[in-house]
């Protein structure tokens, strides 16, 4: 007797997992992608083969909305075989604002701050897409000084918004002293802000019109130093980057999309650029007075995150060179429109002249009155295309304010460019689309 099973001792069974466990996985449903794997790899695969297969077994992933490894407030959500990235869904939202439909409850002046406020990295470039919209309504003609201080002070907005971006990216790829460095470069920028507007960031610089005020004297000299010792800093980057191993494999033939999926979903700039198409609006459709420099718009060749890398380097370089040019051939002149039912007249008139007391009053209870109509005006930000939508009903307000914001766009493409990558790769592929949430979720 001592050999014989006990009858009412445990059963022996061939389930490694457990008695009942074959009945609770045949209740399993398969998700279409994972019906789709399992034809792909033979038929005859039943429903309980493929979810005990490691290789088939999908797990659905939320990265995010927390804020570090997202570049903003975005949840993502990944469908993962083992970790390969098989489907992604941008998520956005989180941080909505309402920031279009404030506008259309403000005067034309104080829809400024507002809008620079969206993509927070290129508030100067937020602030010129609307005033040149404004501008055109109003059919008024920027002052020449204006208009360089304008490219001035957006060039520089564009090394900014770069540095955070290379910085922020290299962190993403474990390259911790790069964020130190490029930190150290923009606050060379933002030290360049406050001494023009008195404001580091959100400066409210430029107006309907103009510039807020002229710049003060020191400024073009400190501008000029920064502008020609940037360059040696770019090269040491490159040279940080460039010459790391584990960076190369990371960047090389990662994220690949190619320029028609691009074009289709209407990307553009650097990540249109890195493709070899050399869309650019300061050169394609040139706005204020940058058919006066000489500059090259670089571009890529395979639309990899390494193309995509090189290209906002080359740009750092052109913006150095546009700036160069417009702080030397800076004329004198008026810095703002001498429109007075536009812009401000001077304090001295005011205790000489009746109708600027008048103008002033009228500008400052009730702002511009625009006269009826509609108009979109692009322009080239760090990010692409950025274009403001305004609709005039005549009033002191405008009837409809909005942005197409490049940052919305090219999300699209994220999708496209990790399928069939590993996870790493789709956090540094998103690092390299230089997403800008506040300007998704305006």
């Amino acid at each position: 007797m001592s050999g014989e099973r006990p009858v009412d001792g445990p059963t022996l069974t061939n389930d490694p997992l457990g008695v009942g466990y074959r009945e609770r996985e045949e209740s399993i449903t398969l998700t279409p992608l994972e019906r789709q794997i399992a034809e792909q790899r033979g038929t005859g695969v039943s429903q309980a083969d493929t979810a005990l297969a490691p290789e088939t077994e999908l797990l659905t992933l939320n990265i995010g909305p927390h804020h570090p490894a997202t570049h903003g407030v975005l949840r993502l959500l990944t469908t993962l075989e083992g970790e390969v990235v098989r489907e992604v869904k941008p998520l956005v939202g989180y941080v909505h604002t309402g920031i279009e439909k404030n506008c259309e409850d403000k005067s034309y002046w104080k829809v400024i701050p507002l809008i620079e406020r969206m993509d927070y990295a290129g508030y100067y470039f937020n602030a010129l897409a609307y005033c040149m919209a404004v501008e055109k309504l109003l059919g008024i003609e920027v002052p020449k000084r204006a208009q360089y201080l304008r490219v001035i002070h957006t060039e520089l907005c564009r090394i900014h918004s770069h540095m955070l971006w290379l910085g922020t990216s290299a962190l993403d790829l474990g390259a911790i002293s790069m964020f130190w460095y490029c930190f150290r470069e923009r606050d060379n920028v933002l030290d360049l802000f406050e001494m023009s507007s008195g404001q580091r960031m959100h400066t409210r610089y430029i107006q309907i019109g103009g510039v807020a005020e002229d710049v003060p004297p020191g400024f073009v000299e400190k501008a000029l130093w920064f502008v020609r010792q940037m360059p040696s800093r770019v090269d040491q980057f490159a040279d940080l980057l460039d010459n790391n191993e584990i960076f190369l494999q990371r960047m090389r033939g990662v994220g690949v999309c190619s320029q028609e999926r691009l074009l289709e979903l209407g990307v553009t700039g650097p990540l249109l650029r890195a493709t070899g198409n050399p869309w650019d609006l300061r050169k394609a459709a040139p706005y204020s007075s940058y058919d006066d420099f000489d500059f090259q718009v670089p571009v890529g060749t395979t639309g990899d995150n390494y193309d995509r890398y090189r290209v906002r380097l080359a740009e750092l370089y052109e913006s150095c060179k546009i700036i160069e040019q417009a702080l030397e051939g800076l004329t004198e002149g008026p810095w703002i429109t001498d429109d007075r039912k536009v812009a401000l007249p001077p304090r001295h008139e005011l205790a000489t002249s009746m109708e600027a007391l008048i103008h002033h009053f009228k500008l400052v209870t009730e702002g511009i009155r625009v006269p009826a109509g509609e108009v979109y005006l692009p322009i080239e930000s760090p990010r692409g295309e950025l274009g403001c939508f305004v609709v005039s009903d005549g009033s002191s307000k405008p009837a409809r304010v909005h942005m197409r914001e490049p940052s919305f766009i090219n999300l699209q493409a994220l999708s496209d460019m990790v399928e069939g990558e590993y996870i790493a790769d789709l956090i540094a592929t998103l690092a390299m689309l230089d997403p800008i949430l506040g300007g998704i979720d305006r």
